[in-house]
Parts: C-alpha cells; structure tokens; sequence
C-alpha cells in the first residue's frame, strides 16, 4: 500500500510505536525522496506540521539461497523519521466504524 509519491508505509514497530510518545513516526520512504517532499507530503497525507525529518538509508539483509552457499542481493531501502509540532498526532491504527 503505497500512501503517496515519496511516502511509502508507516513501520510499527514496538521501538517506532515508542518513538509516538514523544511525537516521533517512522515511515517508509522511496529512495529518491528528498526531507522536503517528505515534509511536503506528510502536510498533504495526514494534515500534520513538520518540524524536522530524519533519513537514512538501511542496508538490506542478504539472504541465503537454498543449502547452497549462494546468496541474494540485498535491496536498500529508505527509513524517514519525522518529528510533528508539539500536540500533534497521526493515528496510526484508526478504528473502523
């Protein structure tokens, strides 16, 4: 599920899920997303204000091919971690009615 051009998935984790407490999300970006068209599209998606935007590129886990001592590519990915104006908030898990 892809939520816009540069914001791919919000990761919920129990260390992410934490980071809320303190007005901090973590998403999924693309690769070729810049802070701010993050920022941009965090104001478009979710209606929030951004204060500041973190990314880093993770590194994939390389992987093991059957029994054989071959293994796979791993495929970097793109983490961003945003921080919302004080009182703010996304609902991550919204209740459906």
């Amino acid at each position: 599920m892809r939520l816009s051009k540069s914001i791919i998935e919000p990761i919920v984790t129990e260390k992410s899920y934490d980071h809320s407490a303190y007005g901090r999300y973590v998403f999924k970006v693309a690769m070729s997303a810049t802070k701010g068209a993050i920022k941009d599209e965090m104001k478009d998606v979710y209606g929030v204000d951004v204060t500041e935007v973190k990314t880093v590129i993770m590194p994939g886990k390389s992987s093991r091919i059957g029994k054989t001592r071959e293994f796979s590519t791993p495929r970097r990915w793109k983490k961003a971690v945003v921080r919302l104006k004080e009182g703010q908030s996304i609902d991550l898990f919204p209740k459906d009615k």
